[in-house]
C-alpha cells in the first residue's frame, strides 16, 4: 500500500490529530500529512471531506474520509488489525470505548477551563480537573496501561492531551504528580514509546500557542 493511499488532514497542536498520528505509528502505516493552516481559513479539502463539522482531523483512506478522532482510531484498528489497540473480548472493548468517551467528554473540557479561566476561577477549574484525573487514575489501577500490559486504545486517547499538561500546571499552579502519582507515572511510561514521543509537539510551543489563544479571547 502506498502512503498516498492514506492522507491525514492535520493541525500540529491538536490533541485530536495527535491521537490519530499515534495510532498510525503503532500500526506502522505510512501516510501523507497535510497540515491545515486554520488561521488562514479552512482548505477546500477539509470542507469537502468533513462538511458537517469542518474540523480536523480527517483521515482520507483511498479517497474516502473518516472523521472524528476517536472514530478514526477505531477505524485504524479495524483496518490494520495488527498489532491490536482494542482488546478481543467484547466486554473489555466496551469498557475501552466507555473510558475513551469519558476522556473526550470530561478531560478535555475540564482542562480547557484551566488555561481559559481568569484568576478568580482558577481554583475551581483546578479542582475539577484533578478530580477527573483521579477517576482516570482509579480506572488505571495498578496496571501499566489502561488495557493491561500493552499500550492501546484508551492510552492513545488519553495521552494525546499530555503535551498540554505542562501548560495546565503552569496556569493552574499545581503538579499532576502531587495529586495523581500513578497517573503521572503512566504518562511518563507512555512518553517513552516512540509512537508517542515522535508525534507529541514541544510543550513550550504548545504553551506559547495557548497563551496566544488566551490573548485572542481577551483573557489576561
Amino acid at each position: 500500500m502506498s502512503k498516498h493511499d492514506v492522507v491525514l488532514l492535520d493541525f500540529w497542536v491538536s490533541p485530536f490529530c495527535i491521537r490519530v498520528k499515534m495510532a498510525l505509528a503503532e500500526k506502522g502505516v505510512a501516510y501523507v500529512n497535510q497540515e491545515e493552516d486554520l488561521h488562514l481559513g479552512k482548505s477546500r479539502s477539509l470542507i469537502r471531506s468533513n462538511p458537517v463539522y469542518q474540523k480536523v482531523p480527517v483521515l482520507l483512506h483511498n479517497g474516502k474520509p473518516i472523521c472524528e478522532s476517536t472514530n478514526i482510531v477505531y477505524y485504524i484498528d479495524e483496518t490494520w488489525p495488527s498489532p491490536p489497540l482494542l482488546p478481543s473480548c467484547p466486554y473489555a472493548r466496551s469498557r475501552a470505548r466507555f473510558w475513551a468517551n469519558f476522556i473526550d467528554k470530561k478531560v478535555f473540557e475540564a482542562s480547557s477551563k484551566i488555561w481559559m479561566s481568569k484568576k478568580e476561577e482558577k481554583d475551581v477549574a483546578n479542582k475539577e480537573f484533578i478530580e477527573i484525573l483521579k477517576v482516570l487514575e482509579g480506572a488505571l489501577g495498578e496496571k501499566d496501561y489502561f488495557g493491561g500490559d500493552n499500550f492501546g486504545f484508551v492510552d492513545i486517547i488519553a495521552i494525546s492531551v499530555a503535551s498540554r499538561f505542562c501548560t495546565y500546571e503552569k496556569f493552574g499552579g499545581f503538579k499532576v504528580e502531587d495529586h495523581c502519582p500513578k497517573f503521572a507515572a503512566w504518562m511518563k511510561r507512555c512518553m517513552e514509546r516512540e509512537s508517542v514521543s515522535k508525534v507529541l509537539p514541544c510543550p513550550e510551543d504548545v504553551h506559547e500557542f495557548l497563551i496566544m489563544l488566551r490573548m485572542m479571547h481577551g483573557i489576561e
